[in-house]
């Protein structure tokens, strides 16, 4: 099992590099677990404190559940995944069963700050992206997927995201074993990955 980790800021196309991966994989072979479907569970906070939690903290995710679970797959278990809402701000009753695969994709903003996690981890990856181009994208994905104005937006990024992207997630970079500038439109790049991962699954 190979297993992959794909580190970089908010709206830095770390979604799209995952999704391009997984189009030049055969399917049966491709995992993938999101940083996302581990944040805590906060039901048991009223839901304007759930709505003022810092998801850019490595505090917000569980690590410990995510390494369990890859080292679950490894061992050769299948896993319920956890489901996460960002409207409510609680994890949902269902969850995902993820078979193990020979490659398995864990993607997220702060997979890297993780010693535990990153140990666990084959090739670490960060994808890189100008701080403008990131924040036009996360404004039209926080407006459009998480119903947010552009006002609560711009709020948040100045008064989380940004810091804490240079706090916890910039420094990771040093742990990545490639980089990959200009984030998921960079097709050199993810084909360099790709046949990486490609060769890797060929002598297993």
């Amino acid at each position: 099992m190979l297993i992959v980790g794909i580190a970089g800021g908010t709206g830095s196309g770390k979604t799209t590099v995952v999704r391009k991966i997984i189009e030049r994989l055969p399917p049966e072979e491709v995992a993938v677990l999101p940083q996302d479907a581990y944040y805590r569970d906060n039901s048991h906070l009223p839901l304007e404190e759930r709505q003022e939690i810092n998801f850019d903290h490595p505090a917000s995710i569980e690590f410990p559940l995510l390494v369990d679970h890859l080292r679950q797959l490894k061992a050769g278990r299948p896993i319920q995944r956890p489901v996460y809402s960002y409207l409510t701000c609680t994890r949902a009753e269902e969850t995902v069963p993820i078979e193990p695969k020979h490659v398995i994709l864990v993607e997220g903003i702060l997979i890297l700050t993780d010693e535990e996690l990153r140990n666990e981890m084959d090739i670490k990856v960060y994808v890189d992206a100008d701080a403008d181009d990131r924040l036009s994208r996360v404004i039209r994905r926080d407006i459009r997927e998480r119903g947010r104005s552009v006002e609560k937006v711009l709020e948040r990024y100045d008064k989380t995201v940004k810091p804490m992207h240079l706090q916890f997630i910039e420094p990771t970079k040093r742990y990545a074993d490639i980089i990959v500038p200009q984030g998921g439109n960079n097709e050199v790049a993810i084909n360099i990955l790709t046949s990486i991962i490609e060769k890797n699954l060929r002598t297993h």
